[in-house]
């Protein structure tokens, strides 16, 4: 091994790029959300999938022209940092590191839950602990030995789950359609503004993690070109796909916002048994998919933060041999063990989320910084960019504003690290 900087490998292609964005998506959450847009939302929650869909797309696209600015790792840091400065670059990179810490490891609790299903000895605190052990501790290896292995394992899972929720979606329109009297009648509960505001929340995020896919610049073949073409077309993809499996869950699941296994127990009432074992491996697939993709990319939030000075020199270390970031990629899967073993699901989803909407805001601050500079870098440009900035900040502002005392504690904190960070480095050259 070696402590010098040595230049990273740039393997990732269009479609690589574009399903490991899907795969950053796709995680677990989509195996429970259903039952909880049904709660809020009754049979008008598949338009709530579509309206969150539209408001994250307005998002996606103005940080689709962002990236194209830019070939070198570093993501949502990178463009914080040249669009608004080093200390909101630090702090982006912070919230960004809590998303993509506490998102996996909600993803790998529902991992534990749903594994105890069919192996109950996991349903143990020992158990639980072995299984994350080995679960990230594999990951991060395979991750080590280079980013090949990793894009490959993304790539596999990306289309396993994809097939699964389609395989779900289709069937599931198919025997409504040659089976009506399977359909249950339509219910909405008395809906009010905050039913909807809160649902838009889980649904943001249920969207979110494509920002996370955006680090691994320096590992894509054409960044400034590929990003935009693969961040658009993963959000539209998702979207079309959410809103099917919310339409099929609440159309043949009676009661659904009482199902703890929305997706497991409609696939039961249509295709029987078999189909909801099915979508219960379905929900193991999903979750080890995305945290293979997490494993790939988010140790490239404190590599590049490293190799800018804005974080301690060993983050930037990349293996002699296997030419990957080695040491950001063990403290990270450290990290994401303790939040899984200390926390729960609940927990960690709810500190994802809140970092996840402060982020998307600065986003929408940066286009028009960028913009203005006309330098000629940009190789996407949306046709109304500065409608597209006042969408997108309007549209995190007011789900910002429904958050609760509790989460704005989270974000304070996570800010509070930042700016000391800030403080110890900002006389350094960065």
């Amino acid at each position: 091994m070696t402590h010098q900087p040595r230049a990273l490998v740039r393997t990732i292609g269009r479609w690589s790029l574009t399903a490991l964005m899907v795969n950053s998506i796709i995680g677990g959450g989509i195996f429970g959300l259903p039952s909880l847009l049904a709660a809020r939302l009754g049979a008008l929650s598949p338009l709530g999938c579509l309206g969150a869909g539209f408001g994250i797309l307005i998002i996606a696209a103005c940080i689709a022209e962002i990236s194209s600015r830019y070939d070198e790792t570093g993501g949502l840091y990178l463009y914080a940092t040249d669009a608004l400065g080093r200390f909101a670059g630090i702090l982006i990179a912070w919230l960004t590191w809590l998303t993509r810490i506490a998102a996996p490891a909600a993803v790998a609790n529902l991992f534990c839950t749903y594994l105890a299903q069919f192996i109950p000895a996991i349903g143990t605190r020992t158990g639980e602990l072995s299984v994350l052990a080995l679960l990230l501790g594999h990951l991060a290896f395979l991750n080590y030995l280079g980013v090949k292995s990793g894009k490959n394992i993304s790539n596999l899972f990306t289309v396993a789950k994809v097939g699964f929720l389609l395989f779900f979606v289709v069937a599931g329109l198919v025997l409504l359609l040659v089976r009506p009297e399977i359909r249950l009648p339509s219910t909405v509960p008395g809906i009010t503004a905050k039913n909807w505001f809160d649902a838009i929340l889980l649904l943001v995020y249920a969207y979110g993690g494509f920002e996370g896919a955006l680090f691994v610049g320096g590992e894509s073949t054409n960044p400034r070109r590929d990003t935009p073409i693969a961040l658009l077309l993963a959000l539209v993809i998702v979207s079309v796909l959410y809103t099917g499996v919310q339409f099929v869950t609440v159309a043949t699941l009676p009661n659904p916002a009482s199902s703890t296994r929305p997706l497991a127990d409609a696939a039961r009432h249509f295709l029987g048994s078999g189909g909801s074992a099915a979508m219960a491996l379905a929900a193991l697939v999903s979750a080890y998919g995305y945290l293979s993709a997490n494993l790939l990319h988010a140790p490239r939030i404190t590599f590049a933060m490293a190799e800018r000075g804005d974080f301690p020199s060993p983050f930037a270390r990349v293996h002699a041999r296997f030419r990957t970031p080695y040491f950001s990629i063990l403290i990270y899967t450290i990290i994401v063990f303790i939040f899984a073993a200390l926390g729960t699901f609940q927990w960690n989803a709810v500190l994802s989320a809140v970092s996840r909407l402060s982020i998307y805001g600065s986003m929408a601050l940066a286009l028009p910084v960028l913009r203005r500079r006309d330098d000629g870098k940009t190789q996407f440009l949306l046709p109304v960019p500065y409608l597209f900035a006042t969408l997108a900040l309007s549209f995190t502002l007011i789900l910002l504003t429904q958050m609760s005392r509790a989460d704005f504690y989270v974000v304070g904190a996570t800010c509070s690290i930042a700016l000391l960070n800030w403080l110890f480095v900002r006389k350094s050259r960065p």
